[in-house]
């Protein structure tokens, strides 16, 4: 017997749904939107991007009340470096330029991927956004844990553009 088949559970509800199987077995369906979870941003400027979840938000706050999360994503991925190159090009190679972001659930498509950046939480957060200063010290730090993961070769995968 499923919950979804009764009565009250067929309304539009944020909660999630619950079945129970053979011997009251109760399982309940897993958050799929984690903080280091990578994800594709499918509208708008970024589209096409990867990113990380820095915060998740799945029941919405007063002002948003919908489903969303902070996102911290490359704008400018590093670009190929070759042999031939000197020390001064590999480091304007190397360079990131990431973006932060609040967005809907619906315009992020969640890959089964984890990325392990440990964001500093009092610098990247939803409230830095509303003083510029902050905003540009949150990207800094991004920017920062972005180039430092890249330059030790952990998850190369993400630092690559997506090929569509």
């Amino acid at each position: 017997v499923s919950s979804r088949t009764t009565r009250e559970s067929r309304g539009t509800s944020l909660r999630p749904q619950i079945s129970v199987r053979g011997h009251g077995q109760i399982n309940k369906m897993g958050k799929i939107m984690r903080p280091n979870k990578v994800v594709l941003i499918l509208s708008g400027k970024y589209a096409g991007r990867k990113a990380v979840i820095v915060k998740n938000n799945d029941e919405g706050t007063p002002d948003k009340q919908y489903g969303h999360a902070l996102v911290a994503g490359i704008d400018r991925y590093p670009r190929k470096v070759t042999r031939k190159m000197g020390k001064k090009k590999i480091t304007k190679h190397n360079k990131i330029k990431p973006f932060l972001k609040v967005y809907n659930y619906n315009h992020l498509m969640p890959t089964r991927y984890m990325v392990e950046i440990q964001f500093d939480k009092s610098v990247v957060n939803k409230e830095t956004w509303k003083y510029p200063a902050k905003r540009r010290k949150s990207r800094r730090e991004v920017k920062a844990k972005f180039e430092e993961r890249y330059k030790t070769r952990k998850n190369p995968w993400f630092f690559q553009k997506l090929r569509f």
